[in-house]
Protein backbone atom coordinates (compact mmCIF):
# COMPACT_ATOMS: atom_id res chain seq x y z
CA UNK A 1 0.00 0.00 0.00
CA UNK A 2 2.60 2.23 0.87
CA UNK A 3 4.68 1.56 -2.08
CA UNK A 4 1.68 1.83 -4.62
CA UNK A 5 1.10 5.68 -2.98
CA UNK A 6 4.65 6.21 -3.38
CA UNK A 7 5.04 5.62 -6.94
CA UNK A 8 1.77 7.34 -7.65
CA UNK A 9 3.31 10.55 -5.95
CA UNK A 10 6.46 9.67 -8.07
CA UNK A 11 4.30 10.87 -10.99
CA UNK A 12 2.66 14.11 -9.10
CA UNK A 13 3.33 17.46 -9.73
CA UNK A 14 1.90 19.03 -6.34
CA UNK A 15 3.99 16.71 -4.68
CA UNK A 16 6.87 17.29 -6.64
CA UNK A 17 6.84 20.73 -5.85
CA UNK A 18 6.28 20.30 -2.32
CA UNK A 19 9.33 17.54 -2.59
CA UNK A 20 11.87 19.39 -4.05
CA UNK A 21 11.76 22.74 -2.16
CA UNK A 22 12.23 21.02 0.98
CA UNK A 23 15.45 21.31 2.43
CA UNK A 24 15.48 18.71 4.74
CA UNK A 25 14.38 16.52 1.90
CA UNK A 26 17.69 17.68 -0.08
CA UNK A 27 19.57 16.74 3.30
CA UNK A 28 17.89 12.97 2.90
CA UNK A 29 18.36 13.23 -0.91
CA UNK A 30 22.35 13.37 -0.69
CA UNK A 31 22.27 9.82 0.54
CA UNK A 32 20.94 8.21 -2.28
CA UNK A 33 22.08 10.86 -5.44
CA UNK A 34 25.94 11.74 -5.59
CA UNK A 35 25.52 15.09 -6.72
CA UNK A 36 23.82 17.62 -9.15
CA UNK A 37 26.46 17.80 -12.28
CA UNK A 38 29.30 15.67 -13.80
CA UNK A 39 31.67 16.88 -11.56
CA UNK A 40 30.43 15.45 -8.82
CA UNK A 41 29.83 12.15 -10.41
CA UNK A 42 33.33 12.09 -11.37
CA UNK A 43 34.40 12.60 -7.67
CA UNK A 44 31.68 9.88 -6.74
CA UNK A 45 33.61 7.85 -9.36
CA UNK A 46 36.88 8.13 -7.73
CA UNK A 47 36.37 7.65 -4.41
CA UNK A 48 34.34 4.00 -5.17
CA UNK A 49 37.12 2.72 -8.00
CA UNK A 50 39.73 3.72 -5.19
CA UNK A 51 38.22 1.73 -2.66
CA UNK A 52 38.10 -1.18 -5.14
CA UNK A 53 34.32 -1.05 -6.61
CA UNK A 54 33.48 -0.55 -10.46
CA UNK A 55 30.75 1.97 -11.35
CA UNK A 56 27.50 2.42 -13.56
CA UNK A 57 26.28 6.36 -14.16
CA UNK A 58 22.74 7.41 -14.20
CA UNK A 59 22.53 10.78 -15.44
CA UNK A 60 18.51 11.24 -13.92
CA UNK A 61 16.15 12.49 -15.95
CA UNK A 62 13.26 10.97 -17.76
CA UNK A 63 10.37 13.04 -18.33
CA UNK A 64 11.74 14.56 -22.05
CA UNK A 65 9.55 16.57 -23.34
CA UNK A 66 10.96 17.97 -26.45
CA UNK A 67 14.10 17.51 -28.59
CA UNK A 68 16.28 20.11 -27.54
CA UNK A 69 16.08 18.41 -24.23
CA UNK A 70 16.77 14.84 -25.42
CA UNK A 71 19.51 16.31 -27.29
CA UNK A 72 20.51 17.87 -23.44
CA UNK A 73 20.95 14.83 -21.84
CA UNK A 74 22.75 12.90 -24.66
CA UNK A 75 25.27 15.94 -24.76
CA UNK A 76 25.41 15.27 -20.88
CA UNK A 77 26.45 12.35 -20.65
CA UNK A 78 28.81 13.05 -23.72
CA UNK A 79 30.57 15.40 -21.09
CA UNK A 80 30.33 12.72 -18.39
CA UNK A 81 32.69 10.62 -20.74
CA UNK A 82 34.90 13.18 -21.94
CA UNK A 83 35.20 14.16 -18.18
CA UNK A 84 36.06 10.53 -16.59
CA UNK A 85 38.49 9.66 -19.60
CA UNK A 86 40.04 13.26 -18.78
CA UNK A 87 40.93 12.13 -15.04
CA UNK A 88 41.66 8.66 -16.23
CA UNK A 89 38.76 7.09 -15.06
CA UNK A 90 36.58 5.84 -18.17
CA UNK A 91 38.12 2.78 -18.59
CA UNK A 92 35.82 -0.07 -16.47
CA UNK A 93 33.04 2.29 -15.91
CA UNK A 94 29.89 2.54 -17.53
CA UNK A 95 27.17 4.63 -18.18
CA UNK A 96 23.30 3.60 -17.44
CA UNK A 97 20.82 5.14 -19.68
CA UNK A 98 17.00 5.77 -19.85
CA UNK A 99 15.53 5.66 -23.25
CA UNK A 100 12.53 7.83 -22.35
CA UNK A 101 15.63 10.64 -21.36
CA UNK A 102 17.17 10.32 -25.02
CA UNK A 103 13.31 11.09 -26.28
CA UNK A 104 12.08 7.69 -26.88
CA UNK A 105 8.36 8.52 -26.03
CA UNK A 106 8.34 12.06 -28.11
CA UNK A 107 5.48 12.02 -31.28
CA UNK A 108 6.99 11.70 -34.43
CA UNK A 109 9.45 10.03 -34.75
CA UNK A 110 10.99 9.65 -30.96
CA UNK A 111 12.01 6.35 -30.73
CA UNK A 112 14.17 6.70 -33.69
CA UNK A 113 15.96 9.98 -31.49
CA UNK A 114 16.75 7.73 -28.85
CA UNK A 115 18.06 5.54 -30.70
CA UNK A 116 20.25 7.87 -32.41
CA UNK A 117 21.64 9.82 -29.12
CA UNK A 118 21.75 5.97 -27.69
CA UNK A 119 24.30 5.40 -30.40
CA UNK A 120 26.56 8.85 -30.07
CA UNK A 121 27.19 7.96 -26.53
CA UNK A 122 27.93 4.02 -27.28
CA UNK A 123 30.56 5.33 -29.75
CA UNK A 124 31.73 7.76 -27.03
CA UNK A 125 31.96 5.18 -24.08
CA UNK A 126 33.66 2.60 -26.58
CA UNK A 127 36.09 5.30 -27.50
CA UNK A 128 37.16 5.68 -23.95
CA UNK A 129 36.35 1.89 -22.45
CA UNK A 130 33.42 2.41 -20.80
CA UNK A 131 30.54 -0.05 -21.45
CA UNK A 132 26.76 1.15 -21.40
CA UNK A 133 23.61 -0.46 -20.11
CA UNK A 134 19.64 0.64 -21.04
CA UNK A 135 17.78 1.11 -18.03
CA UNK A 136 14.34 -0.47 -18.37
CA UNK A 137 10.89 1.32 -17.84
CA UNK A 138 7.51 0.71 -17.11
CA UNK A 139 5.98 -2.56 -19.32
CA UNK A 140 4.78 -0.14 -22.37
CA UNK A 141 8.67 0.49 -23.14
CA UNK A 142 9.74 -2.78 -22.70
CA UNK A 143 9.64 -3.76 -26.70
CA UNK A 144 10.69 -0.59 -27.90
CA UNK A 145 14.06 -0.66 -25.68
CA UNK A 146 14.95 -4.31 -26.55
CA UNK A 147 14.43 -3.10 -30.48
CA UNK A 148 17.08 -0.52 -30.10
CA UNK A 149 19.08 -2.91 -28.03
CA UNK A 150 19.48 -5.02 -30.98
CA UNK A 151 19.93 -1.75 -33.65
CA UNK A 152 22.55 -0.76 -31.12
CA UNK A 153 24.46 -4.12 -30.67
CA UNK A 154 24.42 -4.28 -34.63
CA UNK A 155 28.18 -1.70 -34.09
CA UNK A 156 28.58 -2.49 -30.12
CA UNK A 157 27.83 -5.62 -29.22
CA UNK A 158 28.77 -5.04 -25.52
CA UNK A 159 25.56 -2.91 -25.16
CA UNK A 160 23.54 -4.01 -21.77
CA UNK A 161 20.02 -3.63 -20.59
CA UNK A 162 18.26 -4.31 -17.52
CA UNK A 163 15.00 -6.73 -17.47
CA UNK A 164 12.91 -6.48 -14.41
CA UNK A 165 11.40 -10.36 -12.85
CA UNK A 166 7.81 -8.69 -11.84
CA UNK A 167 7.05 -8.72 -15.33
CA UNK A 168 6.01 -11.76 -16.77
CA UNK A 169 7.69 -11.98 -20.13
CA UNK A 170 10.75 -11.39 -18.90
CA UNK A 171 11.71 -14.93 -18.28
CA UNK A 172 11.15 -15.75 -21.96
CA UNK A 173 13.34 -12.27 -22.14
CA UNK A 174 16.41 -13.66 -20.43
CA UNK A 175 16.21 -17.17 -22.77
CA UNK A 176 15.97 -15.02 -26.13
CA UNK A 177 18.94 -12.71 -24.68
CA UNK A 178 21.30 -15.25 -22.54
CA UNK A 179 23.92 -15.47 -25.50
CA UNK A 180 27.40 -15.44 -25.55
CA UNK A 181 28.25 -11.70 -24.96
CA UNK A 182 25.07 -10.10 -23.98
CA UNK A 183 25.07 -7.89 -20.59
CA UNK A 184 21.94 -8.54 -18.82
CA UNK A 185 21.15 -6.56 -15.33
CA UNK A 186 18.30 -8.50 -13.76
CA UNK A 187 16.24 -6.20 -11.27
CA UNK A 188 13.13 -7.15 -9.07
CA UNK A 189 11.29 -3.67 -10.90
CA UNK A 190 10.42 -0.26 -9.71
CA UNK A 191 7.07 0.54 -11.54
CA UNK A 192 3.18 0.47 -10.05
CA UNK A 193 2.07 -1.92 -13.42
CA UNK A 194 -1.11 -3.78 -13.60
CA UNK A 195 -2.04 -7.15 -12.53
CA UNK A 196 -2.47 -8.27 -16.71
CA UNK A 197 1.39 -7.82 -17.30
CA UNK A 198 3.18 -7.96 -13.91
CA UNK A 199 3.31 -10.15 -10.85
CA UNK A 200 1.50 -8.42 -7.96
CA UNK A 201 2.49 -10.42 -4.81
CA UNK A 202 6.48 -9.83 -3.45
CA UNK A 203 6.88 -13.86 -3.23
CA UNK A 204 6.02 -14.07 -6.70
CA UNK A 205 8.53 -10.98 -8.13
CA UNK A 206 11.20 -13.05 -6.09
CA UNK A 207 10.13 -16.12 -7.31
CA UNK A 208 10.67 -15.09 -10.76
CA UNK A 209 14.00 -13.57 -10.02
CA UNK A 210 15.87 -16.66 -9.17
CA UNK A 211 14.05 -18.40 -12.30
CA UNK A 212 15.81 -15.57 -14.58
CA UNK A 213 18.55 -15.73 -12.37
CA UNK A 214 18.80 -19.72 -13.32
CA UNK A 215 18.49 -18.92 -17.15
CA UNK A 216 21.08 -16.18 -17.06
CA UNK A 217 23.91 -18.19 -15.02
CA UNK A 218 23.12 -21.17 -17.26
CA UNK A 219 22.90 -18.97 -20.48
CA UNK A 220 26.37 -17.99 -22.26
CA UNK A 221 26.11 -14.34 -21.02
CA UNK A 222 27.27 -12.06 -18.52
CA UNK A 223 25.11 -11.80 -15.83
CA UNK A 224 24.45 -8.59 -13.42
CA UNK A 225 22.94 -9.28 -10.57
CA UNK A 226 20.85 -5.94 -9.25
CA UNK A 227 19.59 -7.02 -5.71
CA UNK A 228 20.03 -5.95 -2.18
CA UNK A 229 18.14 -8.78 -1.49
CA UNK A 230 20.38 -11.23 0.64
CA UNK A 231 18.26 -14.19 -0.50
CA UNK A 232 19.00 -13.41 -3.97
CA UNK A 233 22.47 -12.58 -3.40
CA UNK A 234 22.53 -16.30 -2.21
CA UNK A 235 21.02 -17.76 -4.69
CA UNK A 236 22.87 -15.54 -7.58
CA UNK A 237 26.33 -17.22 -5.74
CA UNK A 238 24.50 -21.10 -5.26
CA UNK A 239 23.68 -20.66 -9.22
CA UNK A 240 26.86 -19.49 -10.00
CA UNK A 241 28.74 -22.52 -8.54
CA UNK A 242 26.64 -24.86 -10.16
CA UNK A 243 26.70 -23.52 -13.49
CA UNK A 244 30.63 -23.10 -13.32
CA UNK A 245 30.50 -19.54 -13.66
CA UNK A 246 33.83 -17.62 -11.45
CA UNK A 247 33.85 -14.03 -10.41
CA UNK A 248 35.17 -12.56 -13.73
CA UNK A 249 31.87 -14.52 -15.19
CA UNK A 250 29.00 -12.20 -13.43
CA UNK A 251 28.46 -9.17 -11.34
CA UNK A 252 27.00 -7.58 -8.72
CA UNK A 253 25.30 -4.51 -8.73
CA UNK A 254 23.67 -2.36 -6.32
CA UNK A 255 22.28 1.34 -5.53
CA UNK A 256 24.81 3.98 -4.46
CA UNK A 257 24.24 4.88 -0.57
CA UNK A 258 22.35 1.31 -0.04
CA UNK A 259 23.48 -1.83 2.21
CA UNK A 260 26.82 0.02 2.02
CA UNK A 261 27.75 -2.86 4.28
CA UNK A 262 27.00 -5.52 2.61
CA UNK A 263 28.61 -4.11 -0.65
CA UNK A 264 31.97 -4.28 1.04
CA UNK A 265 31.22 -7.20 2.08
CA UNK A 266 30.71 -8.90 -1.27
CA UNK A 267 33.91 -7.01 -2.65
CA UNK A 268 36.34 -8.16 0.01
CA UNK A 269 34.84 -11.55 -0.95
CA UNK A 270 36.42 -11.10 -3.86
CA UNK A 271 32.70 -10.83 -6.11
CA UNK A 272 33.02 -7.69 -8.84
CA UNK A 273 30.79 -5.10 -7.60
CA UNK A 274 29.33 -2.31 -9.54
CA UNK A 275 27.20 0.96 -7.44
CA UNK A 276 24.43 2.46 -9.43
CA UNK A 277 25.46 5.92 -8.84
CA UNK A 278 22.75 8.47 -10.04
CA UNK A 279 23.70 12.33 -10.14
CA UNK A 280 21.92 15.61 -11.69
CA UNK A 281 19.24 18.03 -10.28
CA UNK A 282 16.28 15.94 -11.53
CA UNK A 283 16.56 13.49 -9.06
CA UNK A 284 12.40 13.49 -8.03
CA UNK A 285 11.04 9.86 -9.91
CA UNK A 286 14.35 8.06 -8.83
CA UNK A 287 14.41 9.60 -5.05
CA UNK A 288 10.25 8.30 -4.89
CA UNK A 289 10.79 5.14 -6.26
CA UNK A 290 13.74 4.52 -4.11
CA UNK A 291 11.34 4.90 -0.63
CA UNK A 292 8.90 2.88 -2.38
CA UNK A 293 11.03 -0.01 -2.67
CA UNK A 294 12.18 -0.22 1.13
CA UNK A 295 9.88 1.14 4.16
CA UNK A 296 13.20 1.54 5.98
CA UNK A 297 13.72 4.27 3.20
CA UNK A 298 11.01 6.05 4.31
CA UNK A 299 11.67 5.56 7.70
CA UNK A 300 15.51 7.16 7.41
CA UNK A 301 13.25 9.75 5.51
CA UNK A 302 10.97 10.35 8.22
CA UNK A 303 13.95 10.61 11.42
CA UNK A 304 15.94 12.91 9.39
CA UNK A 305 12.00 15.29 9.30
CA UNK A 306 11.90 14.79 12.76
CA UNK A 307 15.58 15.45 13.64
CA UNK A 308 15.55 18.42 11.42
Amino acid sequence: MLGTALLAASRSRRVRAMVTKSRVTRRVVTRFIAGDDADAAVEATRRLTTGGFAVTLDRLGEDTVDRAQAEAARDGYLQLIALLADHGLAAGSEASLKLSAMGQALPGGGEELAADNAYAICAAAAGAGMTVTLDMEDHTTVDSTLGILGDLRKDHPWVGVALQSMLYRTEADCRDLAGAGSRIRLVKGAYAEPKSVAHAAKSDVDAAYERCLGILMGGLGYPMVASHDPRMIAAAQRLADQHGKGSDDFEFQMLYGIRTSTQEQLRSQGSRMRIYVPYGDDWYGYFMRRLAERPANVGFLLRSLVTK
